[in-house]
């Protein structure tokens, strides 16, 4: 994952101190500089930042109180249920679930909002995985809904599902960029998704877990 400038990113934590205060480090390849938002909330975004990084106990609330102004926002946040993940991801925000990601996946994740991607820790995937294991009705009709893509389409969303983008699927999958893209149109198609973040919500199984 390439970006052509380093990113400038604010750090909104109203409860506490940002935990890693070394972060990003001098040799980050994508990030230049964190700046901090002074509480009390609503946060106000500065102009020439790039990303938001909302780290809070009630992600949900949190995002209400930010005015982030069409600023991608990355919340860091200690839920790991289904319902609260998929709140936050369908507010258009990246969810990483506290103490399961490296500073290196935050950066990652940084480059990944400016591009549309909104990116999912470990954690919360398999929160979300879960909630819909755990839904009486809806194995049958997740692997009926799987089962509509090729090999190759379910390949890629299970790529996408982790907040990789074209470009880095590409490099895995050993396709081209425009290839990847092609897949991923005829997914949303198929998928009957309006987009990345529809796609991998009906893909792990959250959509119909939650009716949404």
């Amino acid at each position: 994952m390439r970006t052509s400038r380093k990113l400038s990113v604010a750090l909104a934590c109203p409860e506490g101190p940002w935990p890693h205060p070394d972060w990003p480090a001098p040799d980050d390849p994508y990030v230049e500089r964190a700046v901090s938002l002074r509480p009390p909330p609503p946060f106000r975004v500065p102009d020439g930042v790039d990303v938001v990084v909302l780290r809070c106990a009630e992600p949900l609330g949190g995002l209400r109180e930010l005015r982030a102004d069409g600023v991608p926002v990355i919340v860091i946040g200690p839920h790991r249920d289904a319902e609260t993940i998929v709140e936050v991801f369908r507010g258009g925000a990246a969810y990483l679930v506290e103490d399961d990601y490296c500073t290196c996946m935050l950066s990652s994740a940084v480059v990944g909002a400016t591009i549309g991607h909104t990116y999912l820790s470990p954690a919360a995937c398999a929160a979300l995985r879960e909630g819909a294991r755990q839904a009486s009705t809806q194995d049958t009709a997740l692997e009926r809904l799987r089962g509509q893509l090729s090999p190759r389409e379910r390949q890629i969303m299970e790529l996408l599902s982790t907040g990789l983008g074209a470009q880095e699927i590409g490099l895995r999958l050993r396709l081209s960029e425009k290839t990847v893209r092609n897949n991923l149109s005829n997914i949303y198609a198929k998928l009957d998704a309006r987009g990345s973040t529809d796609a991998v919500l009906r893909w792990l199984g959250a959509a119909s877990v939650l009716r949404i």
